[in-house]
């Protein structure tokens, strides 16, 4: 997928307007000093290193967080309808944390985390149009997001600190402390994780459809399987002895 310069900047100004509307007080000055500061790495960097990836290209990373806000709002929607006590966040740290979410996936001051791919074999054989940049030191994403806030002042509540820690739900092990905890005074006392993990699943499955499923025609999905047989005409013991090698266990299961 490739967007164009238009698409790139109005959304950016999607964004921006983002943190404009939703964000108060003092960080919403801090954040958008810190957006438009790295604002060229930002607006054009990729969601992920590789196309199999979700938004695997120039601009994917703005494109995807937008959608994860839209998402987000939704889901907080779909959640207080049936029930769920929205007393225990705000909008706000909703939004925060939708918007900072993968905020790691930008490097860190210095050094931006993904540049152009230089092995062409990697690049044509593997899809990875996208390295990581080997100046920066390892950290997981929700941790150097983090760190990154913290380095630039911008404050956020243990509400927004635990959501963003664990956007990526139990596919990241480091979670299960947080997401897989039995006793009930051991659960998350807010649904904001829950609900900012959901939006982030939704938007990455939006982006593999609009990238990849146009590539599956409908002709390959129709396209029966020669070697692929259910035996319909067979009885379920037939089908059964069909399956075993062995002649004589087979005979002396059919005398069964």
């Amino acid at each position: 997928m490739k967007l164009e310069a238009k698409q790139i900047q109005d959304n950016w100004e999607i964004f921006l307007n983002n943190i404009e509307v939703h964000i108060t007080g003092d960080r919403k000055v801090k954040l958008l000093k810190f957006y438009n500061k790295f604002a060229e790495r930002i607006m054009f960097m990729p969601a992920a290193h590789k196309k199999e990836y979700h938004n695997a290209f120039p601009g994917g990373y703005v494109d995807h967080v937008n959608r994860v806000v839209r998402c987000a709002l939704k889901q907080s929607e779909l959640w207080d309808s049936e029930g769920c006590n929205m007393s225990t966040f705000t909008i706000e740290e909703l939004v925060f944390s939708a918007i900072n979410h993968d905020l790691g996936k930008m490097g860190d001051s210095e050094n931006e985390s993904y540049i152009p791919q230089t092995d062409k074999w990697r690049k044509d054989k593997l899809g990875e149009d996208y390295m990581f940049n080997k100046a920066l030191a390892f950290a997981a994403v929700p941790d150097r997001g983090l760190f990154l806030l913290q380095e630039h002042s911008i404050k956020y509540s243990f509400n927004e600190m635990v959501a963003i820690q664990t956007h990526d739900g139990l596919y990241d092990p480091a979670n299960e402390k947080y997401l897989k905890a039995y006793m009930p005074e051991q659960k998350p006392r807010t649904s904001l994780p829950f609900i900012l993990h959901q939006a982030d699943m939704m938007a990455a499955r939006i982006e593999f459809e609009v990238e990849w499923l146009p590539k599956f025609t409908k002709e390959k999905l129709e396209t029966p399987n020669p070697n692929f047989n259910l035996n319909k005409n067979k009885s379920p013991k037939s089908r059964a002895l069909s399956t075993i090698k062995s002649e004589g266990l087979k005979n002396m299961l059919d005398n069964l």
